[in-house]
């Protein structure tokens, strides 16, 4: 009988011990199961920058930059445009944080006709303007009354009606410069005919005018190079300083955390080389 008794407190003990052991691992797993529910993400989430771009070389080059900006905590979401209104409406309406396809004078001209108000965050590269040929192969084979498409816009019709008065070819009133219209010009000995042409389409328009003053990416996406052109703007010319590409944002976003490291991006020695070796001269980083 006792030994019967002495069976049954061992096996009773046992079972109590079994149980204890299991109820501290149970503790034990569901306290790494709460630890490990809790511990934070071990990459920070980044930081969305939305922004619209021409597709080239804009929209290009900031998907280079994409990856560098990553490193800053942010990344890009870029929008694509075909022009050069509805990017800087859609900035105007929030729809997005910066743009990427512009000049500043012509963003200054565009918040005075709409009523907008951008400001420029930085200087990213610059687009020399080229005369290419279209029926005309050269210069020196230019008739009286040729053709000559430029672009419809006030600050790139001045800036397309400087090249054609570097190249000798027409002669534009004093102190007519960056505001220059058709209207100022003073001599025009081989009569020439300037045709005010939407500057997406005047290297689609080649073909049935003389010679077209093509803006740098659209001359890009119309398969030119800037080794193509007949003439082009000069580095050193007022035009490279006064039309460089830049970041359009809204007023008072410039000085943010994030245009501040999306600007410093753009501008890095990485992006710089990306710029040079991929455009060939038809897009050149600012100084």
């Amino acid at each position: 009988m006792k030994k019967i008794i002495s069976t049954l407190l061992l096996a009773a003990l046992s079972v109590s011990l079994l149980a204890g052991c299991s109820n501290g691992a149970k503790t034990e797993s569901t306290a790494a199961g709460s630890s490990e529910a809790a511990a934070p993400s071990s990459s920070a989430e980044l930081k969305k920058i939305v922004i619209g771009a021409s597709p080239t070389p804009h929209a290009e080059i900031l998907k280079q930059a994409n990856e560098l900006l990553k490193a800053k905590g942010y990344e890009l979401e870029i929008k694509e445009f075909s022009d050069y209104v509805q990017p800087n409406l859609a900035l105007e309406s929030k729809q997005l944080d910066a743009n990427y396809f512009q000049h500043k004078p012509y963003l200054d001209d565009f918040n005075k006709e709409k009523g907008t108000h951008l400001v420029s965050a930085g200087a990213i590269h610059y687009e020399p303007f080229g005369l290419y040929a279209g029926k005309t192969k050269s210069l020196d084979a230019i008739k009286d009354g040729a053709t000559i498409a430029v672009p419809n816009d006030v600050t790139n019709e001045a800036r397309a009606l400087l090249l054609l008065q570097d190249q000798g070819l027409i002669k534009l009133k004093d102190g007519a410069g960056l505001t220059a219209t058709t209207k100022d010009i003073a001599e025009n000995k081989k009569n020439l005919k300037i045709k005010e042409i939407e500057a997406a389409q005047l290297a689609r328009s080649l073909q049935d005018v003389d010679f077209a003053i093509i803006n740098g990416n659209y001359a890009i996406q119309g398969g030119l190079k800037v080794s193509d052109a007949l003439a082009k703007e000069e580095s050193t010319s007022l035009a490279a300083e006064t039309y460089a590409n830049i970041i359009a944002v809204r007023e008072g976003d410039e000085n943010s955390d994030a245009i501040k490291a999306l600007v410093e991006v753009l501008r890095s020695d990485d992006i710089k080389k990306y710029i040079n070796d991929t455009y060939q001269g038809a897009v050149v980083p600012s100084k």
